[in-house]
């Protein structure tokens, strides 16, 4: 059975972490096959959006699988099956499936439906806009286990949220609630259960309905210009600005408006 389902509709890529009866941790399959998902959603031109979920209504992901990601890495345990053979052979499929220091500008939307623990709070850091489901709780447990969040956290927490609910959230390890992470930012919008993917598709949908061109330099203006002194920044904004402004879908849209019709974008 498939640790990730992924599936592509309409312009937007689905992918769900599928574990329910662990609460979606991260097993060596579940990151192999998400390392190969965000490397084909991030080369398939007609893929404008993702949507990150959970399988069930429990979970969306609660972390490292401790008995069988943490002991492989550890070498605790040797490997048992080709996803162990994979994972050991090239580490940066961990680092891809994090979306942790791999370059994706094409915009990623977190639909929270339970549990987003550990890795689930981390993986969250890495998406661009995130709904969560009004019985979610997210918080980063590591220190309890004496282990720290490196997949991404120490350094993109403290850049999202102020920095000492940041280091609360690190150095104590305590649980919040959906209110709670909505009040300081850490998430976008908190909804009923039932209608958690349906929000997140709304998003999608009017996402991948404006030039995925312009929405990848937004996305790829903003990281990286992050942490840069003005002058530098305001460099990499006339960069990417200047990219999209020759396009064909920089002609299109003011062009389909002055039409008074929707515009027919193609990423070119």
């Amino acid at each position: 059975m498939s640790h990730l389902i992924y599936e592509k509709r309409d312009g937007i890529a689905y992918l769900t972490m599928n574990r329910p009866e662990r609460r979606n941790a991260l097993s060596p399959q579940m990151i192999v096959e998400m390392n190969n998902a965000w490397l084909d959603f991030r080369d398939d031109k007609e893929a404008r959006v993702a949507v990150l979920t959970g399988a069930g209504d429990k979970a969306f992901c609660s972390g490292a699988d401790l008995g069988l990601l943490i002991p492989l890495f550890s070498r605790a345990r040797e490997p048992e099956n080709e996803y162990d053979e994979a994972l050991l052979k090239d580490r940066n499929m961990m680092q891809t499936a994090l979306l942790r220091d791999f370059e994706l500008y094409k915009p990623v939307i977190a639909a929270v439906n339970g549990y987003a623990l550990a890795g689930g709070t981390e993986i969250l850091q890495a998406t661009d806009i995130r709904v969560a489901s009004s019985t979610s709780e997210f918080g980063l447990s590591e220190v309890m286990r004496g282990i720290i969040p490196a997949g991404g956290s120490l350094v993109r927490l403290a850049r999202q949220i102020p920095y000492c609910k940041a280091m609360e959230i690190l150095l104590v390890g305590d649980r919040m609630s959906a209110e709670e992470a909505l009040r300081i930012g850490l998430i976008n919008e908190v909804v009923p259960p039932e209608n958690l993917l349906e929000r997140a598709q709304e998003i999608g949908k009017r996402i991948a309905e404006n030039g995925p061109l312009a929405v990848a330099a937004c996305k790829e203006a903003v990281i990286r210009t992050s942490g840069l002194p003005l002058s530098e920044a305001f460099l990499i904004e006339n960069e990417v600005s200047g990219k999209v402004m020759r396009t064909k879908d920089a002609r299109e849209g003011p062009l389909a408006f002055m039409e008074k019709r929707p515009a027919v974008f193609k990423g070119e």
